[in-house]
């Protein structure tokens, strides 16, 4: 129900910080407007998490939030990275990817939405509309830098979030991570150093070691994101190509940079001259009701070059990724011609005409609902059933869970054990250059809620 997904969206917000205990919440016709619900919705919510403890209502002041229960601590920061590193051991990925397709695994490893938590007939109509009346240009070839009228929803986007981009600017790819390997190949040489978040997505070292690269780790804290001291200490010790982030949400720890921040990076980048690849593909995925700014906001120097794609908000099958790569964009369609000749074109064309016709905001606003609610309840499990000292993160967007053990804990070792039995999850050496977090693992929460998905959370328990 509507007052149901609001409560949890609100108790996320609350875990989250956004909220601090003891803090009033918003009047009830405030909350109504901000969450674009009825305010006899926005009063049930209330009282749903006045019933959790959550909050508590004083007379004639409203809501407030309440001290919650004893939860788990946030997993600690990582320590500083002392050099760049070759990045070795990815392929172990793949067997992860695998399991996804595996129906007889259950999925927490690989970020990959359940197809319940994607608008699944929105994406069919499009495609319908799409292939009725465009059949030619989708029978075609919509060569780089992809359909013009893609590119123009995809400017107008940005230029929302005030960032300066015009639909020139734009390149259609095939996902975010061809979008960060053509960023890579414009940016660097064999040999190069790349800085990156501790840990980060492992995506992004599957492509670093493709292309002979080395990564330079920097500590990242789960309330904060990176840190920018041992950032700018490092780009002082070391020649540094570029820095690959994700400042919204990021994968694994779901934390998003201030505004602040963010600002405070994208002075330091400029002061060194590195160039920042930024993976924005969990940007539209906020548990807050405000989309937070993408870096390249603040970016008038053009050191920026912006990534994402339509794979964790509206189909991971579509295939459909976008980049903003400045000055180089005649270098950077080059090489997607190089690489695929073109995007497929059904995929540019209904993506444009979910864009244009309004339906896009709305679906995303529910996925994230959906997530919101699917991270509470993992973090309730887990919090559970995993031994008294586990660490977990308090993701702020997206749909990913990051989980500390106790040290003694070797999740590489487990994971052979869990898929064993049926279980995938992401094991934390994965989210790393130098073999760090062997304690740590990373669970996908956007995945079915059902007897099937107890059990295996039992399983992970009992090998724990």
């Amino acid at each position: 129900m509507l007052y149901l997904e609001m409560a949890d969206r609100l108790q996320t917000q609350i875990a989250a910080g956004l909220f601090p205990v003891g803090s009033r919440l918003p009047g009830v016709r405030k909350l109504s407007i901000q969450q674009e619900v009825s305010i006899a919705t926005a009063v049930s919510a209330c009282r749903e998490l006045e019933q959790r403890g959550v909050l508590e209502a004083r007379p004639r002041s409203g809501y407030f939030v309440r001290q919650p229960p004893a939860q788990r601590d946030m997993p600690r920061k990582a320590s500083t990275s002392h050099r760049p590193r070759a990045v070795t051991g990815q392929e172990r990925v793949l067997q992860l990817l695998q399991a996804v397709n595996d129906p007889g695994i259950v999925n927490l490893g690989a970020a990959v939405p359940d197809a319940d938590f994607l608008p699944a007939r929105q994406v069919e109509q499009a495609f319908h509309h799409v292939l009725k009346t465009q059949r030619r240009r989708c029978a075609g070839y919509e060569f780089p830098p992809g359909a013009p009228e893609l590119r123009q929803q995809i400017a107008r986007r940005l230029a929302g979030m005030q960032c300066l981009v015009n639909a020139d600017d734009v390149l259609v790819t095939n996902s975010c991570q061809e979008s960060i390997a053509i960023a890579l190949k414009l940016l660097t040489q064999a040999g190069d150093t790349v800085a990156l978040e501790s840990p980060t997505y492992y995506g992004l070292l599957q492509v670093i070691e493709s292309l002979g690269l080395k990564a330079l780790e920097i500590p990242t804290d789960p309330e904060t994101g990176i840190s920018i001291e041992a950032l700018d200490l490092a780009l002082e010790k070391w020649k540094v190509a570029a820095c690959i982030l994700v400042p919204n949400f990021s994968n694994p720890l779901g934390v998003c940079m201030s505004d602040a921040r963010k600002q405070a990076l994208m002075k330091c980048l400029s002061r060194h001259q590195v160039p920042l690849i930024e993976d924005d593909i969990y940007g539209d995925l906020s548990f807050n009701i405000r989309r937070p700014s993408p870096v390249k906001r603040w970016d008038t120097e053009g050191l920026v070059y912006y990534c994402s794609s339509s794979s964790k908000t509206l189909s991971a099958g579509m295939r459909v990724g976008w980049l903003v790569p400045g000055k180089r964009h005649a270098e950077a369609t080059y090489l997607q011609f190089v690489n695929t000749v073109s995007v497929n074109s059904p995929g540019q064309l209904a993506l444009a005409h979910i864009l244009q016709h309004g339906h896009y905001e709305r679906e995303v606003r529910r996925s994230a609902s959906e997530y919101v609610r699917a991270i509470a309840r993992m973090t309730d499990r887990v919090t559970q059933l995993f031994p008294e000292d586990t660490r977990v993160s308090r993701p702020a967007g997206g749909f990913v869970l990051w989980v500390e053990l106790p040290e003694d804990i070797n999740t590489t070792a487990l994971m052979a054990q869990a898929m064993d039995e049926g279980v995938s999850f992401a094991p934390g050496p994965l989210f790393s250059a130098s073999g760090k977090f062997g304690h740590c693992l990373r669970l996908n929460c956007a995945v079915r809620w059902d007897a099937r998905l107890e059990r295996a959370l039992l399983t992970l328990a009992r090998l724990l």
